[in-house]
């Protein structure tokens, strides 16, 4: 089973949430709909940020990565020009 670490950014004042799921479409609707405590106050949340990895181990890991300074750094410096970024295990 697949697991993806996601980033999305409140469209009511930038800030960036990171998060892991094996569902990430759904979980953007669960927060968009306020069912995420910690999130339903910054409605509207876009989709920024979507990686796959092959495990839960592993998108924990990346979670922590994109919580961490350096990794809100990334996120924050990414091309949306095209949309959100996606990557995929190989």
């Amino acid at each position: 089973m697949s697991y993806f670490v996601y980033a999305i950014k409140s469209e009511k004042d930038g800030r960036i949430y990171v998060g892991l799921s094996a569902n990430p479409y759904k979980r953007l609707d669960e927060h968009n709909s306020g069912k995420t405590k910690s999130t339903k106050g910054f409605i509207p949340w876009t989709l920024i940020y979507i990686e796959e990895v092959d495990s839960r181990i592993a998108a924990r890991v990346k979670e922590k990565y994109y919580k961490s300074g350096f990794g809100k750094e990334y996120l924050k410096a990414l091309d949306l020009t095209h949309g959100p970024v996606v990557q995929r295990i190989e």
